[in-house]
């Protein structure tokens, strides 16, 4: 049988981006891929486009009666419920850091005999990550945390965040905003040289604003760290290990603090790693600020799909890299999904 890949629909509130776009689908077409797409008006990527191509077009959700050699193709985590999974699924689980729910969810892999393989974990030999966001996820988290501080200049508690065409128009709403506040916000990045990190400097470069840069060298002693409430802004951008420090903590809002909203970009506050431990759920598009702290006011921005703020652009990023691990599937010649499962039966062995 040919490998099939079947693109779901992304239930996740105001999730608009795709792992593939028609461009992508059509080379796994070409390579004798079966591509099935389940329609969805809210994706970046039109339906037509994949329809033109010769796609199977379904309704979304359909994926759950799919034939079990399916491999259900997705973003973000599918629906609460408790039927078992027996598919065989690529997406982002975030199940294998502790984070509550996990083993549940796992669980319902166990039932069916289903097969997560985590976008997160797809690494070369070296460790290094095939594909990731992480790019957009860092310039649209900037965005997101300076139109909290905006906000805040305005006495208010940011409201709902839209997506948009592309960065320039999005660049230019931020400008306007900035410089009617009359002040030059600057920031800390903790993961500075890495894709989030690089993506965050480069909206901050484009607005003309002070950044201060850090990564390895400047945490390797532990912390917490005092410098991170000297800024405006302090964004996390790095993937949290149990090796990795305590940045900013409960104890360290109280003192005397420049510091005016946090910018969680790895977002796994109910992870034990979590370097910033200050907030205990994610937020989200329609509320993308959490306050923390009061007099003087202190926000976390912890959006899981920050990239959905510029959905085609990320999408046609990722889809991109992620290209030529998706036509390795049946060969997998570096080992790539082999070592993804192998995290995945290690967790879902421990789950049990």
């Amino acid at each position: 049988m040919p490998l099939h890949y079947w693109l779901r629909a992304e239930t996740h509130l105001n999730e608009h981006r795709s792992p593939i776009t028609p461009k992508q689908a059509a080379t796994l077409m070409q390579a004798g891929i079966h591509i099935t797409v389940e329609r969805n008006p809210d994706r970046a990527c039109k339906d037509a486009d994949f329809a033109v191509l010769g796609c199977d077009m379904v309704e979304a959700g359909s994926w759950v009666d799919a034939p079990s050699d399916t491999v259900i193709l997705g973003l973000k985590d599918i629906p609460i419920d408790t039927f078992p999974l027996r598919h065989k699924h690529i997406q982002f689980a975030h199940v294998f850091k502790g984070q509550d729910g996990a083993d549940q969810y796992l669980n319902r892999f166990n039932a069916g005999g289903g097969t997560i393989y985590d976008l997160e974990f797809l690494v070369d030999q070296n460790g290094r990550r095939h594909a990731a966001f992480g790019y957009w996820a860092g310039f649209a988290g900037a965005a997101a945390g300076l139109m909290a501080w905006v906000a805040q200049m305005q006495g208010k508690t940011a409201g709902a965040i839209s997506s948009y065409a592309g960065k320039a128009a999005l660049i230019a709403e931020l400008k306007a905003d900035i410089d009617a506040t009359n002040e030059q916000p600057d920031a800390l990045i903790i993961g500075a040289l890495g894709r989030v990190g690089t993506g965050a400097s480069d909206l901050f470069k484009a607005l003309g604003l002070s950044v201060t840069k850090w990564d390895m060298a400047e945490t390797k002693s532990g912390g917490p760290f005092p410098e991170i409430g000297a800024h405006t802004l302090f964004l996390n951008c790095i993937l949290a290990s149990p090796d990795t420090p305590l940045f900013f903590g409960p104890k360290d809002i109280v003192k005397n603090r420049k510091l005016r909203v946090i910018i969680d970009i790895s977002c796994d506050p109910t992870s034990s790693y979590n370097p910033v431990p200050v907030y205990d759920d994610v937020t989200s598009f329609d509320a993308p600020a959490l306050r923390v702290a009061d007099n003087p006011p202190l926000d976390v921005v912890a959006i899981d799909n920050l990239p959905s703020m510029l959905p085609l652009e990320s999408s046609q990023d990722y889809a991109s890299q992620l290209l030529p691990v998706l036509l390795s599937f049946t060969t997998d010649e570096d080992g790539t999904w082999a070592r993804a499962k192998a995290v995945f039966d290690a967790k879902a062995t421990a789950a049990r």
